[in-house]
């Protein structure tokens, strides 16, 4: 399968990365604004493979990615110290008009997998300007927020987060919806299993992992200048999930008909992922307040959308 990266700063080339070392991709090829940049990283890159999967690995032009079965969009400027994800939104709109043409141009039949934020924003702005169906223009969503929400259950709990099943979903940002009503633990509801285990989960605990979840971005940012390593992982996993045809469900961002009686808005849901991208819509039970909040989620989206033009 072979993958294009627009956008070779931290969060691309650490999605090719992932991709190398997890072999999601038998192809990478990594595009930038600075092409010194993209050559820099794809060398590095391919230093890495002899020590993990056989990945031909190269930077080019928008001509390059000819073939590419899916196109990660990296690009655009990235996100200041205590600024939010919707406060991008001007700065990076403009990037996209400009690049999508580029990269459809070339690689017409490849799906779009938007990792620029404000992402759910971006992703409806991308599927407007591409006029793909809506299938084929994925946003990263929320998979990075369900990933943290999972690891500090996780850590809670003392149990391995990968058998902690629980979703964030609507905006990936502030008024992103942590889903406690349907969390479990091996098919245990995670209240259930922290009775079980000594390790009861009240009030204070569910405030103190909602605030290392919805905070985490502005505190990494705060330390380092960015976010890359978790996003970078969540892509290669979106990757895998369509080279192998998985029907994976995994939380992520694309255009849907109506949430909360809201219509024609970008968020996360859980979505079944396979070879042609989105390939159903997953409607999870909700409890009264998370789909209030799941509601207001959606309504700030709208309204950041339509002050483009969305």
């Amino acid at each position: 399968m072979k993958i294009g990266i627009v956008g070779s700063g931290f969060v691309g080339s650490t999605a090719a990365y992932a991709m190398a070392l997890a072999g999601s991709a038998s192809e990478i090829v990594l595009n930038d604004l600075r092409p010194e940049l993209a050559r820099a990283q794809a060398e590095d890159i391919l230093h890495a493979t002899p020590f993990a999967k056989p990945v031909h690995i190269a930077a080019g032009d928008y001509p390059q990615l000819k073939g590419a079965d899916l196109v990660v969009l990296a690009c655009g400027v990235g996100q200041r110290p205590d600024e939010t994800r919707l406060q991008l939104l001007g700065r990076n709109a403009e990037v996209f008009k400009k690049v999508i043409p580029r990269v459809l141009e070339t690689a017409p039949e490849a799906i779009l997998l938007v990792a620029s934020n404000p992402v759910d924003v971006i992703t409806q702005i991308v599927t407007r300007i591409s006029g793909l169906p809506f299938g084929r223009v994925i946003g990263s969503g929320t998979i990075l927020d369900t990933a943290r929400f999972r690891s500090l259950l996780g850590e809670y709990l003392e149990v391995a987060s990968v058998s902690v099943h629980a979703y964030v979903l609507g905006e990936h940002g502030d008024s992103e919806v942590l889903v406690w009503s349907s969390a479990d633990v091996g098919g245990v509801p995670v209240g259930d299993f922290a009775e079980q285990t000594g390790r009861a989960i009240d009030g204070t605990i569910k405030s103190r992992i909602d605030d290392g979840v919805r905070r985490a971005a502005y505190r990494i940012i705060a330390g380092k200048g960015s976010t890359y390593y978790g996003i970078g992982a969540g892509l290669a996993k979106i990757v895998q999930a369509v080279r192998d045809d998985e029907r994976r469900a995994l939380t992520v961002s694309s255009l849907t008909g109506e949430v909360e009686g809201v219509t024609d808005i970008a968020l996360s849901m859980p979505r079944l992922i396979g070879r042609k991208g989105v390939l159903i819509e997953l409607c999870p039970s909700l409890s009264a307040a998370e789909h209030e909040a799941l509601g207001r989620s959606a309504r700030i989206l709208k309204e950041a959308a339509e002050e483009l033009g969305y």
